[in-house]
């Protein structure tokens, strides 16, 4: 089941739609990771030039040229309360530096070439006493006292928050990623298979095509563009078997209705010849010709002709004048025919002639089966059914499917038919919509069982009489 599954095209396409998506959302994700983690150091290499620029603004020069810086008391204070988080040292050129946060970081700024107007980046290491990790920019500066290099700094634990924000979105999206993966796969399975639907209902119709439906052809609408061409092939070539078909039942007909006027002639002139044991066999020989030719027309008629199964018609009758035609036949070979009907009327739709014919091949197989001087019983039924026993061998479980096919003999039943009485009896039953099948008999050997679809009992029905009211 499994490989099955694998080698279908449903799953094959749901394979590949799941491990594009999961591709696909896999590379987003990265690149949305990588996005938020560069705009958030894009944010603070802004904030960094943005600093630098304050700075710079608050450099002035006194009446005797020399600069300083002279930060706002709010400014100041922020300096200093930052407690060396944020640290900075304003230079002239290359010179001297004019001021610093922190001394040890002008002794160190001091040693750098002058900024220019791209931001040069640096990162120090264990800087200070306490040891901190900072990570800074230079870039020069317009100021009063004319182009300024200014080197700003945070340490690299005052971003904390920021990275701890982007933590948490990763985590957030490791857990909805997945959900939003699971959910797009289902939908996407659920509408691969929806668009496989109408595959699936050609193949379920397709499946029904067989000898007695050669008629069926599979729809090409709703299907997709690349099965089309498939199912229109399919299409004639089931064009090109019913043909085959129709030739082949016509072949049987015409065949075994030729044979039946030079069978008649051999069977008259035998009856009028006296002899020995060989012109016995002979008879019997010619017998079993003329009703293999009668079996092979009823099963001709059967495939070409639609059986009009919408008269009414009582089981009972039908059933008795069976056993009191074939009686003498059976009494020939040393065997009885009895006959057991309801106490009511059993009726029916069916077609009476195939109804008839349908009992006459089970009653001539019982008696073909049943020992010499045992009886074969015909038991008619309230419930629409009929069954037929007989006293002989039995047939083993495992064949009993088999026993309705065209041309199947069990092995060793030493039967002289050519293996289609029980197949027509199955299509006459196909055909009323109803059911036959075998059982053990109690009293031995089997029951073969008659089921209609379409009974009717009249028990619950008003007579004739009744229905028309009282008579004047």
């Amino acid at each position: 089941m499994s490989v099955v599954r694998f080698r279908s095209l449903e799953a094959k396409l749901a394979l590949r739609l799941a491990a594009l998506y999961v591709a696909a959302t896999a590379l987003a994700v990265a690149a949305l990771i990588y996005q938020a983690y560069e705009t958030a150091d894009t944010l603070n290499d802004r904030e960094l030039s943005l600093r630098a620029a304050d700075l710079a603004r608050y450099v002035a020069v006194d009446s005797t040229g020399a600069a300083r810086l002279e930060l706002p008391p709010e400014l100041a204070a922020r300096y200093q309360a930052a407690g060396n988080t944020d640290i900075f040292a304003v230079r002239r050129g290359s010179g001297a530096v004019l001021a610093a946060s922190s001394p040890n970081f002008g002794e160190v700024a001091a040693k750098w070439p002058a900024g220019t107007d791209d931001p040069s980046y640096f990162h120090l290491k264990d800087f200070g006493s306490e040891g901190r990790e900072y990570y800074g920019l230079t870039v020069v500066q317009s100021s009063a006292a004319g182009p300024l290099s200014v080197s700003v700094a945070r340490a690299a634990d005052a971003d904390i928050l920021v990275h701890s924000m982007l933590r948490e979105f990763v985590l957030d999206m490791g857990w909805i990623i997945p959900l939003l993966v699971i959910a797009t796969l289902v939908v996407g399975a659920l509408a691969i298979r929806s668009a496989f639907k109408p595959v699936a209902e050609v193949s379920q119709m397709a499946a029904a095509i067989g000898p007695g439906a050669t008629s069926i052809r599979l729809p090409e609408a709703n299907l997709p563009s690349e099965i089309i061409p498939l199912v229109a092939a399919v299409n004639r070539a089931l064009d090109r078997l019913e043909q085959g078909f129709d030739l082949q039942r016509q072949f049987t007909a015409n065949a075994a209705h030729e044979l039946r006027t030079p069978l008649a002639i051999v069977t008259a002139a035998l009856d009028t010849v006296d002899g020995n044991g060989e012109i016995a066999k002979i008879k019997a020989d010619v017998a079993r010709m003329n009703r293999l030719v009668d079996q092979l027309l009823r099963v001709a008629r059967l495939d070409t002709v639609a059986l009009d199964v919408s008269d009414r018609l009582d089981l009972n009758d039908v059933a008795a004048d069976i056993v009191a035609t074939m009686a003498p036949w059976s009494l020939a070979r040393k065997k009885t025919i009895a006959f057991h009907g309801d106490d009511k009327p059993v009726v029916i739709k069916g077609n009476r002639y195939a109804v008839g014919d349908a009992i006459r091949n089970l009653v001539e197989n019982a008696v073909a089966h049943t020992a010499p001087g045992s009886e074969v019983t015909v038991c008619t039924h309230a419930n629409g059914s009929i069954g037929i026993a007989d006293r002989g061998p039995g047939i083993p479980p495992e064949q009993r499917d088999q026993v309705f096919e065209r041309f199947w003999r069990g092995k060793g039943t030493g039967s002289a038919g050519a293996g289609l009485g029980l197949a027509i009896v199955a299509e006459i039953m196909k055909a009323h919509q109803g059911s036959v099948s075998v059982d053990d008999n109690p009293d031995g050997g089997m029951v073969f069982t008659l089921r209609f679809g379409r009974a009717m009992s009249l028990r619950n029905e008003k007579s004739p009489a009744a229905a028309a009211g009282p008579s004047e």
